[in-house]
């Protein structure tokens, strides 16, 4: 069992629970963690489907910003390479792969739930959406092209400019979400659309999802060394240093 994520499979389903603290906020070893994790159930015939989930009032909160404001150049360098392997990794998932949205779900939250097939948010005052852009944070184009594979093109071009945060009613008008459920449903809800799923010929659904993934897929490959020297020269920017402190001291003002 790891340390910063949560794994148990049942009746070929393998639930996937992000645990970090109270807001699955994502340092290092965390995505570290959760890509292994993915490989594992991507490796093991008996796994035919994954259900990642965050835990109560949190599906993940995105990067954590107060731990990665100290990181030195190596370890942000890290970070950002590791942020895009775990994006591809989940994208290129080639089994179905349900977001069980408990919670909030705002910027690398939002990341995770569009990697999937299908997402899945709770009822409640949460947000989710790519909120990079007003923090200072640049987005790269596969993310881009993720969030327009569920909004459309012109529709995650506003957004994504505007950063803006949908509740899980606008991300079910949007199509950002698929399903708006109780909470108390929501796992429920998640293992059966991955039993609808896992009842096709395997091969079949795996290779068309790929398929239709190939060339968003081989852009995330493509473009992984131009987006983290991008992100990597954003981050060392005096402007978003100032963002990014004004952030945390207000984070931490609030604990």
């Amino acid at each position: 069992m790891g340390e910063f994520i949560k794994a148990q499979t049942n009746e070929h389903i393998t639930y996937v629970g992000l645990d970090r603290g109270k807001s699955n906020a994502m340092h290092l070893e965390m995505m570290q963690e959760l890509i292994g994790e993915l490989r594992r159930a991507q490796d093991d015939p008996a796994v035919e489907a994954i259900v990642l989930h965050g835990k109560e009032g949190f599906f993940s909160a995105g990067l954590d910003l107060i731990t990665l404001y100290e990181y030195n150049d190596e370890q942000i360098e890290n970070l950002w390479e590791t942020f895009i392997d775990l994006i591809y990794t989940l994208a290129s998932f080639p089994k179905p792969t349900i977001a069980s949205i408990t919670g909030h779900a705002p910027a690398g939250g939002c990341v995770l739930a569009i990697c999937c097939d299908y997402r899945i948010m709770a009822e409640g005052a949460f947000v989710i959406g790519l909120n990079e852009v007003p923090i200072g944070l640049i987005v790269p184009p596969s993310i881009f092209d993720l969030y327009g594979l569920w909004l459309g093109q012109a529709q995650a071009y506003r957004y994504l400019l505007d950063g803006k945060l949908f509740s899980p009613a606008e991300g079910l008008q949007s199509g950002l979400i698929d399903e708006v459920v109780s909470a108390d449903r929501i796992q429920t809800a998640a293992t059966r659309k991955a039993k609808s799923w896992t009842q096709f010929e395997r091969q079949a659904w795996g290779t068309t999802k790929l398929n239709m993934r190939q060339r968003l897929l081989q852009d995330i490959r493509e473009s992984k060394t131009d987006a983290v020297q991008q992100m990597l020269a954003q981050w060392r920017n005096p402007s978003t240093r100032q963002i990014l402190k004004t952030i945390i001291e207000n984070l931490t003002k609030k604990k």
